[in-house]
């Protein structure tokens, strides 16, 4: 059941930022001029259900509230409908996440009202302070980690689009994921090639040589191994590509990259961006992707923020009492 929506929480209280990914919940206590108050860190607990990783977030809530707080902002995993505070779709890194209420079921653990939103989106959010209200100002976001995530904001406004859909950088097309299973169901995405594991899978794949982590495939490249190297780069130039021609598409004049897979170092970031501007129309030349703004706490800022921008929703009283 979805909690009742209505107003915006008051601007004088702290709030709650939950940042829920597939391996991590991060919670904060977030002050009114965005000082972060408190922090909490557990593991999702990916593979046991929407349920669980509901009780989860809960207690990440609890763990920072060491004073009153107005509201919880959630930027979650997966593709998420703010106003109905639903996860529309999701991939298998959190089991049975698609469908789950997610407001209305934090709203009643925490006696809270709850925001929320997919969390590539909150993030980028925060790059855009000092950009609302620009005219003809497109900002393309993407998040390269265990996935690919992603945003579009136009004129200073995050797009949302059907359903909650707008802006899922990792399921485009991409010639060098062809064949290639992605998370979603389907073959030949972007994330398939592009994220860590995607990288990671296609070091295995080519030199039959077992690696568990995005981090040891870059450790070989570092040494000059020749399927390590190209593993990185090919998944970074897959990037760069995509993010091209959606710049050529959307006319961007800023283009951000982040998340855990571009931290690597050099050899991914100089091929994403030869790649990029290898794609680039003339009027687009100058363009080059630039890190994120924000420092390790942009989860949960962003989160925090959404219960200023987005529907409030509400404990539903009847369903019984917050645990």
């Amino acid at each position: 059941m979805r909690g009742r929506i209505r107003g915006r929480r008051p601007d004088d209280a702290p709030v709650i930022g939950l940042d829920l990914g597939g391996t991590k919940i991060a919670a904060a206590l977030v002050a009114p001029d965005g000082t972060v108050l408190d922090r909490h860190f557990l593991p999702t607990p990916a593979t046991e259900g929407a349920e669980v990783v509901l009780d989860a977030l809960g207690r990440a809530a609890r763990a920072v509230r060491t004073r009153e707080a107005a509201a919880i902002g959630v930027a979650a995993a997966g593709v998420v409908d703010p106003a109905t505070g639903t996860v529309t779709s999701a991939t298998d890194t959190i089991r049975g996440w698609a469908g789950t209420g997610l407001a209305a079921g934090l709203a009643t653990r925490t006696g809270l009202p709850v925001a929320c939103d997919n969390d590539v989106r909150a993030a980028a959010a925060t790059e855009l302070t000092g950009r609302r209200g620009r005219e003809a100002s497109v900002m393309i976001y993407a998040a390269v980690g265990t996935g690919v995530g992603g945003a579009v904001a136009v004129n200073g406004r995050m797009l949302h689009g059907a359903a909650g859909v707008a802006g899922h950088l990792g399921h485009l097309p991409s010639p060098e994921a062809e064949g290639l299973p992605c998370t979603c169901g389907a073959t030949g995405h972007l994330e398939a090639i592009a994220a860590g594991p995607g990288i990671t899978a296609h070091y295995t794949r080519m030199s039959g040589t077992p690696a568990e982590r995005l981090e040891t495939v870059a450790a070989r490249a570092a040494r000059g191994e020749p399927h390590a190297v190209a593993a990185v780069v090919l998944g970074a130039e897959a990037t760069g590509r995509a993010l091209g021609g959606l710049a050529n598409a959307l006319g961007a004049d800023r283009v951000v990259v982040g998340g855990g897979v571009p931290r690597i170092g050099a050899l991914y970031l100089d091929a994403l961006h030869a790649a990029f501007t290898g794609e680039l129309m003339p009027p687009l030349k100058g363009l080059r992707p630039v890190p994120p703004r924000g420092g390790p706490d942009t989860g949960v800022l962003g989160a925090a923020a959404l219960t200023s921008t987005l529907p409030l929703h509400h404990p539903d009283r009847t369903t019984g009492a917050p645990r």
